[in-house]
């Protein structure tokens, strides 16, 4: 077992009485008032060709780099969406 299995393990074990949440705010009626429901955007797996050296450069970001493409790419679009909302 790695330590983050272990220490996983170890917080599954606490009680709920002894968890301290008197920093958590309740939820109130004006946080439901103004509440939205965001659904999840779901992934869709694709083949996609890209240049050797950029598929290396998010490599070497480490693990995590499919998602940080999709980020980049989602940053690309929100940006050219707000363009041309503001032509």
């Amino acid at each position: 077992m790695n330590t983050r299995a272990k220490r996983l393990q170890e917080i599954k074990n606490i009680p709920d009485e002894s968890i301290d949440t008197s920093d958590i705010p309740e939820l109130d009626d004006q946080f439901w008032e103004n509440a939205k429901l965001v659904k999840p955007i779901t992934k869709k797996a694709i083949s996609l060709r890209v240049d050797s050296d950029v598929l290396e450069w998010f490599k070497n970001q480490g693990k995590g780099y499919q998602s940080l493409m999709n980020s980049v790419l989602r940053s690309y679009v929100e940006h050219q969406i707000n363009k041309k909302e503001n032509e």
